[in-house]
């Protein structure tokens, strides 16, 4: 699942996030790492100490770097994130 990638640096590590039940998409838990995902899912990865929800927005031809990463997704907490800080 690519976008757990999104969250973490190796994708390893991403793969261990979703077999050990931590992703979500569209509100399911996901199993299956390389389970396929479609332009408008939103995928929910609880870490440690936080929960991103993320919408997938679009997809890349090839891997690219963090910046390039972040275009390909929205942060659906962006706007509580900022909210939190008024």
């Amino acid at each position: 699942m690519a976008v757990a990638r999104a969250v973490v640096k190796a994708r390893t590590s991403a793969a261990e996030l979703v077999a050990s039940g931590h992703v979500r998409l569209n509100g399911t838990r996901e199993k299956s790492p390389g389970h396929a995902v479609k332009m408008g899912d939103v995928v929910t990865v609880a870490l440690d100490n936080s929960v991103r929800v993320l919408k997938v927005i679009g997809f890349a031809e090839r891997r690219g770097d963090a910046s390039s990463a972040r275009e390909l997704y929205e942060d659906l907490q962006a706007g509580d994130l900022q909210a939190g800080k008024e």
